[in-house]
């Protein structure tokens, strides 16, 4: 008898959460105003959007003023690269060798440093200390890495910097240099204070938190300058034009409170579920090797390297069971070429074409564990 469809790809795509439909439901139709208007039912649904951006803004710590809309993601991380970086020719920036591509892409249009990572894929602070030069007013250091689930020290990239910026207040160089973190996979699990973390600009997406697909937010600290990539309107203090998607915006809102507020249970619950993973694949199936690190890892990613296997062959064989998951970041699995991040860690281009991502979100049960770990053996033998 076929088992009913395991997914278990969460950290690329996760389900709409009811409750979130639910919220955006009338903007979709009744409340379908543009919210620039001057007539009263207009005035109410930008009123709608200022009390969601008010919302997302505290969990930030932030001021409503420095929470910036976009269509998800990869805007947001563009937004924060191309506003910063094209404003400074002369200038460089830093980032890590794992960043998701949205990322990397933006950032080698400018001169950029790639910062190496250890074999556990926590980046090598050393390493980053030195590739932060004059001349540098961008570091971007992803907080949480959407294929091995890795955490980044955040709080630790902070402290150098402000390090730097001290000893370039003395040395009379006006450079700015500011911190950005890619903090899309990081929203269910872990603390988005971005005074706390001390970063300038954070990049958060609705699709990751069960919230709708194509929206996202870019914190910018009022510090920041930011130069528009998309100009028109004037909408979000004229950093990026075009008639807000409100559905999306009160739709991220309310993700994003729903996240905030069970996410140390949610932590509990995926942690053990991906204890219980990691332990039957190391048990039964002894040549497997988990990437990333054990200590500081998202809480339901577990990454896996089976040796002398083909990640595709095993994808199609499990998806043929009804099995869902990934081969690394969904964005680029069309690509041939394999895994960047796989490849930082030290892994051989063979290794990283056999190894698979698990990642368990709050549908997850230990009997989907427990079948996957059953037929993955069956492939494997």
């Amino acid at each position: 008898m076929k088992h009913s469809t395991v997914y278990l790809d969460y950290a690329a795509a996760t389900p709409l959460d009811p409750v979130v439909a639910a919220v955006m439901q009338p903007y979709q139709t009744d409340l379908f105003y543009n919210p620039s208007a001057l007539y009263l039912a207009s005035q109410q649904i930008a009123q709608d959007i200022a009390d969601a951006r008010a919302r997302i803004a505290e969990h930030l710590g932030a001021k409503p003023v420095e929470i910036i809309f976009t269509a998800g993601g990869t805007e947001a991380n563009n937004l924060a690269i191309s506003g910063v970086m094209s404003q400074f020719p002369q200038a460089n920036m830093v980032t890590s060798s794992i960043e998701h591509d949205s990322v990397l892409l933006p950032s080698r249009q400018y001169q950029t440093a790639e910062v190496n990572v250890k074999p556990d894929g926590r980046i090598d602070l050393d390493d980053l200390e030195a590739k932060i030069n004059d001349k540098t007013v961008l570091v971007s250091i992803m907080y949480a890495n959407n294929e091995i689930g890795t955490i980044q020290p955040i709080r630790n990239v902070a402290k150098i910097i402000e390090k730097i910026r001290a000893q370039r207040r003395e040395a009379k160089n006006m450079l700015p240099l500011y911190f950005h973190t890619d903090a899309c996979q990081a929203a269910n699990y872990l603390d988005l204070h971005v005074h706390r973390l001390g970063v300038d600009l954070m990049t958060l997406n609705s699709g990751k938190i069960y919230g709708p697909k194509q929206s996202g937010v870019l914190y910018k600290s009022s510090k920041v300058m930011l130069r528009p990539l998309i100009l028109g309107g004037g909408q979000e203090n004229g950093l990026r034009s075009g008639t807000e998607n409100v559905a999306g915006i009160v739709g991220f809102a309310k993700a994003l409170d729903l996240a905030q507020a069970k996410r140390e249970q949610e932590t509990i619950q995926q942690r053990e579920l991906s204890k219980n993973l990691m332990s039957g694949i190391e048990k039964n199936m002894p040549d497997a090797l988990i990437n990333g690190s054990r200590e500081y890892r998202l809480p339901n990613n577990v990454h896996v390297t089976f040796k002398g296997q083909d990640n595709e062959r095993l994808l199609m064989a499990l998806d043929e069971l009804g099995i869902q998951c990934a081969a690394g970041s969904a964005c680029s699995a069309s690509k041939e070429e394999a895994s960047h991040v796989l490849m930082a860690l030290g892994l051989t281009e063979t290794e990283a074409r056999g190894s698979l991502r698990f990642t368990l979100g709050k549908h997850t049960k230990n009997d989907d564990i427990e079948y996957l770990v059953k037929n993955l053996q069956k492939i494997l033998a």
